[in-house]
């Protein structure tokens, strides 16, 4: 999966992130330090909403919060151990991470929203994107129905101008044909 957000942009949030004390356990900054010190690695992760639903990611919330503090989740998998998390990370670098990061502050929030992408795999975005398919389809069919109508308009008036009759028939039929097919 290609990012939309650059590895430059995901370092300097990373860099920004554990300078600035959000981060108080040193095992979470251990993982995001890790994340940052590897640029293949950091091509294959991303920020994203509701995590839990990807097949590989690390959430992690501020203290404070009722959510649980660090959560590693692997298909069906989920850990609260750093140190078995960190081992999957290091072992499987071409994987896709997804990373949800949970902090109330403002500040932080301004940053987080700069490196956050669409999450590929909420439940419904199937059935979403089908819909907008199917749509396009019906405005693409429209679209087309209406030019061939604007156009037999435009050569029938034409050959009424011209006071051709055969094209007159020929292109009013076509018209009408077309109408019929169309009308529910």
């Amino acid at each position: 999966m290609n990012s939309a957000i650059s590895t430059i942009e995901k370092r300097g949030f990373l860099k920004w992130l554990l300078k600035g004390q959000h981060i108080k356990r040193r095992e979470y900054a251990w993982i995001l330090n890790y994340l940052l010190s590897d640029s293949n690695l950091l091509e294959h992760v991303h920020f994203v909403e509701k995590a839990e639903f990807c097949p590989k990611a690390i959430i992690l919330s501020a203290e404070g919060l009722s959510n649980i503090p660090f959560s590693f989740h692997k298909h069906q998998y989920v850990t609260m151990d750093t140190e078995r998390s960190f081992h999957d990370i290091r072992l499987h670098p071409d994987e896709e991470l997804y990373v949800q990061l949970n902090f109330d502050d403002v500040d932080f929030q301004r940053h987080y929203v700069s490196v956050l992408e669409e999450n590929p795999y909420l439940p419904g975005r199937g059935q979403e994107k089908l819909l907008l398919e199917v749509v396009a389809d019906i405005i693409l069919n429209q679209a087309l129905i209406d030019f061939k109508l604007q156009t037999l308009r435009e050569k029938i008036d034409k050959a009424l101008e011209e006071k051709n009759k055969e094209e007159f028939y020929a292109y009013s039929q076509e018209l009408l044909e077309l109408k019929r097919s169309i009308e529910p």
